[in-house]
């Protein structure tokens, strides 16, 4: 399958899938210098996640840890073993987490979740598989099921190897390794509109720096 950008769809998605796996070990030493961090925190805690929550990407389990406060149980998926391992070091002996290890783009649920989140995973996901993606998520949903977000829509010069119109950017390690991944830099206000297209009732809202987050259910 060929993405829009004329590579190849699935190369570029497990490319990405190592890059996580490679970052594991120093991906909180690269969190952006920005304000909003603390108002997203605020809205997940008013949005107040409760039941059986599905957390998708859930990288070093920064946000599995602040669920927990709220849910009943939470079941945290990875693509990255090296990711899961130190989300659940985090999270300590909890039996009311269960961590999966599985590629998103071909995992399919074995039940259905009060709440599915996800962090700064939207915008690693290529137009291409945006309907898709979201028609996962309506899966995992029970009839009243809800939806929170969190991302970011950051990108800088020096990773726009294919120009500011792609999806693909380069990311490099600490040691200078460098990897494509998918980022599409969405806008709140068109990203609300892309998901009423495909059935959702989401409102997106954005923060301090260039942080924005999304609560919601199906339409």
């Amino acid at each position: 399958m060929k993405s829009a950008d004329g590579g190849n769809l699935q190369e570029l998605l497990d490319e990405q899938v190592v890059y996580y796996r490679a970052i594991a070990a120093e991906y909180e030493r690269h969190a952006l210098p920005f304000p909003g961090g603390a108002e997203l925190s605020a809205a997940l805690d008013a949005f107040r996640p409760t039941g059986s929550v599905l957390e998708l990407a859930c990288g070093p389990g920064r946000w599995t840890t602040q669920l927990l406060q709220h849910a009943t149980d939470v079941t945290a998926l990875d693509a990255s073993p090296e990711m899961l391992a130190i989300a659940s070091t985090r999270v300590g002996e909890d039996e009311r987490v269960r961590f999966v290890s599985a590629d998103l783009f071909r995992w399919q649920p074995d039940r259905r979740y009060d709440v599915v989140f996800f962090g700064f995973w939207l915008s690693h996901v290529p137009a291409e598989r945006f309907a898709s993606f979201w028609s996962l998520v309506a899966d995992c949903l029970k009839p009243e099921g809800r939806v929170f977000f969190v991302d970011d829509g950051y990108r800088t010069a020096d990773e726009l190897i294919e120009g500011e119109q792609s999806a693909t950017i380069q990311r490099q390690l600490m040691d200078g390794t460098a990897y494509r991944i998918v980022k599409v830099p969405h806008q709140p206000p068109n990203l609300e509109r892309q998901l009423e297209r495909i059935g959702w009732r989401i409102k997106i809202h954005s923060t301090s720096g260039p942080f924005y987050w999304g609560a919601g259910n199906r339409a």
